[in-house]
């Protein structure tokens, strides 16, 4: 008796996790509670509008994220365009062509700001495994008419870009800076720093690392101890920041360039790395492995609780399922209309009718 009833519960079991994966396929997911309990609520301009059960609010099923019209994909794949080296137009242009969608420039670049900042954090959790050697350099940014100075650190062996320092001037200090900022994210010092001839680089170096770091003054296009690594990095960055809009301004310049640090370390492959990029070199096991993983990490997780009600029966043959069936809501209430409490002056046909 107690195998059957064993059995019995296997497949009822069985059978309501087929139904609901019919259901699942047949409706489409809320965008706000990822809850698959949704209705039909009539269509507007032959667009049809959902409505969620589980959280009683409405939606269209445009594929995109909550309180957002364009889809995931077209956002994650502007935001690589982005970072790529096209411009906002471009970028519309190819979204137009594509998709049959025209967004605004404004709309594209609010997408980068928002999910550059997302991966931004997360990628402030992980710390890269470098070698003892790193390799600083400085070039000149021209933004929104002003010079300024882009200073970078890279690592030697994993090529990870370990800091970045937008400043007005290239002193003590903002080498200092940049140092300092490197070390947080390494956890450690280096054995040796390859730099070029600039006069400041020592007195930063031994002001941050003391002299258990050398510094070593070198030239590009040489064998041993080159600057050749920076200064590509640099020249492919120079090229890419003429169709940016994010550098009119250094406080948003200042936030592409940490987003660029993001695409460059995590998300795009070198080929003198095998196909790797520096953060799989680094032994950095990162959640996401391109703009699309950020954008979807943005999605509402799925609900702990459902408000699925599945009915059985007993008879003679064993349980059966007599209905599946969803909780009863109620949905949101329309905003009252305010009156107004201000006394209206009968006309004078009414006053003749009152008489």
């Amino acid at each position: 008796m107690r195998l059957k009833e064993r059995l019995s519960e296997g497949v009822v079991r069985l059978a309501v996790g087929m139904v609901t994966q019919a259901t699942k396929i047949e409706m489409p997911q809320c965008k706000f509670c990822q809850s698959y309990a949704v209705v039909r609520n009539g269509k507007r301009r032959g667009t049809q509008y959902w409505l969620c059960k589980n959280c009683g609010r409405g939606f269209v099923d445009n594929k995109a994220l909550p309180r957002m019209k364009f889809s995931i994909d077209n956002i994650a794949s502007a935001v690589y365009l982005y970072y790529t080296g096209s411009s906002l137009n471009e970028i519309r242009r190819h979204i137009e062509q594509h998709h049959n969608i025209l967004p605004s420039d404004s709309t594209i670049y609010s997408w980068v700001t928002r999910f550059t900042k997302v991966a931004i954090n997360e990628a402030e959790k992980h710390i890269p495994k470098v070698s003892d050697t790193w390799i600083a350099d400085e070039t000149m940014l021209d933004i929104g008419g002003k010079k300024l100075w882009l200073i970078d650190i890279i690592d030697h062996d994993t090529r990870y870009l370990l800091a970045t320092q937008l400043s007005t001037t290239r002193g003590r200090k903002d080498i200092a800076l940049l140092m300092r900022k490197a070390y947080l994210k390494a956890g450690k010092a280096p054995k040796r720093i390859i730099t070029d001839g600039w006069k400041v680089y020592p007195d930063a170096i031994d002001l941050v690392f003391g002299s258990d770091t050398k510094h070593i003054s070198s030239k590009p296009f040489v064998e041993v101890d080159s600057t050749n690594l920076i200064e590509r990095f640099q020249g492919s960055l120079k090229d890419r920041t003429k169709v940016m809009r994010g550098f009119k301004k250094p406080e948003s310049a200042r936030l592409i360039l940490d987003g660029w640090l993001i695409y460059y370390n995590f998300f795009r492959p070198h080929e003198s790395l095998n196909d790797k990029t520096p953060a799989q070199v680094a032994g950095i096991k990162f959640p996401y492995g391109n703009w699309l993983d950020i954008v979807k990490s943005q999605k509402p997780s799925e609900p702990t609780t459902t408000n699925e009600i599945t009915t059985y029966e007993a008879t003679p043959k064993g349980i059966v399922i007599t209905g599946i069936r969803w909780k009863s809501y109620r949905k949101r209430l329309k905003p009252k209309k305010k009156h107004s409490h201000t006394q209206t002056i009968p006309s004078i046909m009414t006053t003749r009718r009152l008489k």
